[in-house]
Order: C-alpha cells, then structure tokens, then sequence
C-alpha cells in the first residue's frame, strides 16, 4: 500500500461507493441524505484510493459497517476513487462534493498551511503515547496534529538467495558493491537489478540519504546539495552497465519480475513479501538501500497512509468521531488491516506488538530495518517538488547534464513550490 506515484496503476481497478446505514451495506451511484438513509441524522462521505490487495475492498466496508452498527445515527458512504487518486482529491476538496474523511498518502504539511484538513490533537488521548513518534511527526505541522496514521509501508531492497550464491555474491552492503551485483547478474534473460520502469523508482531519494544529504530541511529545498549531487550521479553507473530492468510489465510495486526469475534483485514493499513467500519459500532475503561510500548510512523509506478531515466539510464532528473509532481506538481491526491483505507495520507499538505475521521471519527482520534505517519524505514533497527532482535526477542518469546543474536549478525551481505551499 505504498504511497508512491506509480501506486496509481498498483491499484485495483474498482470504482463506485457503499454507503452502510444501521448496519446494513447499500449500493449507491450518488449523494444520499443522511435523512433518506435509515434515519441517521449525518451521512459521511469517506474517500479510499482503489487498493489492489486481495480483501482491502471489503474490509474497509466492513469496518464502515462496524462503525455504523454501533453509531447508527451516522451513516457512512465509502468511496473507492480508481485513477489518479491524487489528482481527484485535490480538485474535488476545492469544491462542495469533497470528502468529509480521506486518506492521504506522504503526508502534505500544505492541507494543513490551507486549512483544508482539521487539526485532530483532541483524538488521541492517553493513545498518544502508543503511537509511534515518527509517525506522529510526519502528521504534526507547526505542532499541532492534522491526522491519524492508518499503517507505515516499509521499501527495501529485496534479493533471491539462492541467485546471489550460485554466483559467488555477498548480498551488498555498500552502493559499489550494489553496482558490481547488478552487473554481475546480469545475463542473456536477465538484468541484475529492477528499480522501476524508468530505472529509477525511489533510487534518487535513496541516494541522496545514503549520502549524508537530504531533500528539504527547514523548509528549504536542499537536494542541490554536493552530496545529492555525487549519489545521483553514481546511478548512472547502473544504466551505463545496463544492469537494470526497464519497461517490464508491472512496476517495481509488484514482485512479479523477482518472483519470475526476471530479476535476482528488485525494489519492492513489505507489503508484497506474502506473495513472495507463497512464490519462493524461503529463497529471498532483505536489505536496506547501502550508504553510498564510507561515512553515509543505509536507508530505507516508509511511507504508508493517514487519515484526515475536511475542515471545510459539513460534518466535521462525525468525521473525527469516525477518524478516532477506527483508526485509534479499534486495535482489533487496525491488526487486521496491517497484517491481513500484505504486510504493513501498525503505527501504534502495543498493535505492532500484537501483529505475529510481521513479527518473526523475514518481515520482523524488514520491521527491524526500518526502525534502524527509516525514512520518511519530506511534508512539503508534493507533486509538484518531487516532479523537479525526478526530472533532474531522470538526465543526471541518461547523461544530458551535470549532476550539480540540474540538481542546483531543480532545487531553487522547488524553492519556489514550497514557498507557495507556506504562502
């Protein structure tokens, strides 16, 4: 349940909306009125982007539906919104058919800077406490809190075992030594490393951690930075050894290139290591993105999903009432929701300690990882500065230009998209 661009084409393709009044699931193609809906006085519209994972669609109605049952004078209309969820949301909170309630996925510090998103301090209580801070931090702008994490998706480098023994390769632990795997594996029917369709996936963000820099740092845009500039630009070793898999038929979200023996070694999501299991036994093992020479780190991003309330809606009240039911006092059904359709992490430590599935194996060791290594994105890294940066750092690695150049000129243009997002 990655909160990437290219999740748009992850998901499953379904549209449409249910809306659940006194316990009961209604099919519905329009705006009912909480009055016409089985006598509850407020109807909520909640908006989901379409997950892909096998049983997301009818456990987010059923949790609906729970919390219908047991507040039945508000009635709940869950929207799937298939497409550029994104870009749906943005223009349909800018009008009066938004959502009353909405996941985001990186957090954006600007709904809060707008005052389109309500601050939902009062809901935590003495959970507070429970949740894990980094992801309190993400949701927390100019100290106040503007959401309620759902679950923390983990990215890492995912690699078969038995492919990297064969050929005599230590799993890598440094960024040359990631260089000199990919190109060692590469063969006639296989290329040495997947990290998305456009060969670059999450890698430039990677890079520039595991060198020390970092992307935007009180509120200014600081990939233009030399050690930003060195780590992209040793990516482009990787396309100039053309070691890695482009234009495959799914992107680096799904394991279907490593699990088909198209690739020993590819980008993926805690969430995808169910199938990889089911696919390969115990025949794959997990790695951090290296530190890109001596003195970086290793790092590993995650991202996952918050739950947020329109400030501008109508039903504000039921809103953070159906917001703080599920998502911080239903611990039952957020382990269901993290561990039941993929692997995710729980925000709240006594609920990630309580999830056996990602508490053992593999997906402990992916847990562990993330704690030690974990990233999160920048609140001001929306579409419009991500853009930039990937269209910078998509030249640095084809060779249309210098790495500090582009990087330099990319980050003042960004400079400019989060002065507007403060503004």
């Amino acid at each position: 349940m990655s909160a990437q661009t290219s999740q748009l084409s992850r998901r499953g393709f379904l549209g449409g909306s249910v809306l659940f009044v006194a316990g009961a699931a209604v099919g519905c193609t329009s705006n009912p009125t909480g009055g016409a809906s089985g006598g509850a006085k407020t109807t909520l519209n909640v908006w989901s982007h379409a997950y892909g994972e096998a049983g997301t669609q009818q456990a987010l109605t059923r949790y609906a539906a729970a919390f219908t049952k047991a507040n039945p004078d508000i009635a709940v209309k869950v929207t799937w919104t298939p497409g550029d969820y994104a870009g749906k949301l943005s223009a349909t909170l800018l009008t009066d058919a938004a959502p009353d309630v909405f996941e985001i996925g990186d957090f954006n510090d600007g709904l809060a800077w707008h005052g389109q998103i309500a601050r939902l301090d009062d809901l935590y209580g003495s959970a507070r406490s429970d949740f894990n801070q980094g992801d309190l931090d993400t949701a927390t702008v100019d100290g106040k809190l503007y959401g309620v994490k759902m679950i923390d998706d983990v990215m890492m480098l995912y690699y078969r075992k038995s492919a990297l023994s064969k050929a005599g390769i230590t799993p890598p632990d440094t960024f040359d030594a990631l260089v000199a795997a990919a190109k060692a594996l590469t063969t006639k029917n296989t290329k040495g490393l997947f990290l998305g369709n456009d060969g670059l996936g999450d890698s430039a963000i990677m890079a520039v951690w595991s060198n020390g820099g970092d992307l935007v740092a009180d509120g200014k845009a600081v990939f233009g930075s030399p050690q930003a500039a060195e780590a992209v630009a040793g990516l482009k070793r990787l396309h100039d050894d053309q070691s890695l898999l482009l234009g495959f038929t799914t992107d680096w979200w799904d394991p279907a290139a490593l699990v088909q023996n198209v690739t020993p070694m590819q980008w993926g999501g805690l969430w995808s290591m169910p199938a990889i299991r089911t696919a390969l036994g115990d025949d794959f093992g997990v790695l951090p993105w290296p530190a890109y020479k001596p003195g970086g780190t290793p790092v590993v991003r995650v991202g996952g999903w918050t739950s947020c309330v329109n400030a501008k809606g109508k039903n504000v009240d039921a809103a953070k009432k159906f917001v703080q039911w599920l998502w911080i006092q239903q611990t039952d059904l957020q382990k269901d929701w993290a561990e039941s359709y993929g692997f995710h992490v729980p925000p709240r430590k006594s609920v990630a300690a309580s999830a056996d599935k990602v508490a053992q194996g593999t997906a402990k060791e992916t847990v562990e990882l993330a704690a030690k290594y974990g990233r999160h994105n920048p609140g001001t890294w929306n579409s419009a500065v991500s853009s930039l940066f990937s269209a910078a750092a998509a030249k640095i690695v084809s060779g249309q230009g210098d790495a500090s150049s582009l990087l330099a000129d990319a980050a003042k243009q960004a400079q400019s998209e989060i002065d507007k997002q403060r503004a």
